[in-house]
């Protein structure tokens, strides 16, 4: 590879499929995935430095204060945010970057990296978000009113990215954004 990597940023609301879609492509790309840093607790499963960076929020927020993080931003009561380093190493080596972040965080890239090429991935109705967020069984009543509550005022956001498309077949969905990854590149 020669050049500068392209930065893919996608974003949507939470329980939109941004995850499964992120994996499938970090499976079939070669494209490094940017982990993010988090003060939330981690879910069953999920591994230090692999899922996230877990971080308790004073440490975020120096880092941050720093200008660590390429972007960060506060969501349902937790940090989250890109290390800014990591991410430049490997566009620099020339290796395309994925971020998968939430809305505020990828309009703050939009504003320090303009090349950045910004997808959102929106839900076939606001009625199915509901039942993915519930069939996950990871959340309370009150989290989930709260990430629906995110979610309307994300999808406001939609039409500041490069490249919208609605998940409602995970398989489609993978085609059609690999597909535009493949044509901006």
């Amino acid at each position: 590879m020669s050049g500068r990597g392209n930065l893919f940023v996608i974003s949507g609301p939470s329980g939109v499929g941004k995850g499964t879609l992120v994996s499938m492509l970090k499976d079939a790309e070669a494209a490094w995935v940017s982990v993010s840093a988090t003060t939330r607790h981690p879910r069953p499963g999920e591994v230090d430095g692999v899922d996230y960076l877990f971080m308790d929020k004073q440490d975020f927020l120096h880092k941050a204060d720093d200008g660590g993080f390429l972007e960060w931003a506060e969501y349902s009561g937790n940090c989250y945010g890109t290390p800014r380093d990591t991410v430049e190493s490997h566009l620099e080596a020339g290796e395309d970057v994925i971020l998968e972040i939430e809305v505020q965080g990828a309009l703050q890239v939009r504003g320090s990296m303009p090349e950045a090429h910004l997808v959102f991935i929106e839900p076939p109705s606001m009625e199915e978000l509901e039942a993915r967020l519930r069939g996950r069984g990871t959340e309370s009543e009150e989290a989930i009113s709260k990430r629906l509550q995110a979610a309307k005022v994300e999808m406001d956001s939609k039409m500041k990215y490069d490249y919208v498309l609605v998940n409602d077949d995970i398989e489609s969905a993978f085609e059609e954004l690999r597909g535009y990854m493949e044509q901006e590149r």
